[in-house]
């Protein structure tokens, strides 16, 4: 079907190396840490302990820094979330994008992230990312429990919990990955995460389908 597209400046450069930079380490650590749990061999145990504590000690303070940044950006609006047109978008998925349908909330620099989006990033980034590094940090501390009053931890069950978090995140970046490649070309998601720029359909403002009542009364 015919559309209307125009390209927007959406990601700002500090918004793509924190991407990028976040995918360079979560794959360093889902690597090395399936290592250390014997799945394979390549760097050695050692090593793979010792790149793991020094990749998640640094993904750790980068995310207090994009913590800082959301909140002084005013970017955490973007990640509050909605009903509004939720059940257009996971139609959307579901079946729209098999039939080439345009997406029911295109994307604007002030609505980067629709509905299902927003729920999944929130929870990312506010619940499932805080716990993995929590229990890696304290995995990683293990020797000072006693000292900081918390010898009440069970070890193994914490490296089972943070490895069960480890599989969530492996998911999350399979799909994620998938989803790429849904746009009007295979790339276009990932050349704009590299430039900046995306090609978006015209169509309804934020204002329209965040606060107006949705077509059909849904």
């Amino acid at each position: 079907m015919n559309r209307t597209m125009t390209n927007i400046y959406l990601y700002t450069r500090y918004e793509r190396f924190w991407h990028w930079i976040q995918m360079v380490m979560i794959a360093i650590l889902l690597f090395t840490g399936f290592e250390v749990k014997g799945v394979y061999q390549v760097l050695g145990f050692q090593t793979a302990v010792k790149v793991h504590n020094v990749t998640g000690l640094t993904w750790l303070g980068s995310f207090f820094f994009f913590i800082f940044w959301v909140l002084t950006t005013g970017e955490w609006k973007q990640y509050v979330p909605t009903t509004r047109m939720m059940f257009q978008v996971a139609r959307y998925y579901a079946l729209g994008i098999f039939k080439g349908e345009a997406h029911p909330v295109p994307k604007r620099k002030n609505a980067k992230h629709n509905p299902l989006q927003r729920l999944t990033y929130l929870m990312l980034a506010a619940l499932l990312l805080p716990l993995q590094m929590g229990s890696g940090f304290l995995y990683w501390a293990y020797n000072f429990w006693e000292a900081w009053g918390l010898s009440f931890l069970n070890l193994k069950y914490l490296a089972l919990f943070h490895l069960i978090c480890a599989f969530a995140i492996l998911q999350f970046v399979i799909i994620h990955v998938y989803m790429t490649t849904t746009g009007h070309s295979v790339f276009a998601h990932i050349k704009a995460m590299i430039t900046g720029w995306e090609e978006v359909e015209k169509g309804e403002t934020v204002e329209e389908w965040e606060k107006a009542t949705p077509r059909g009364g849904r």
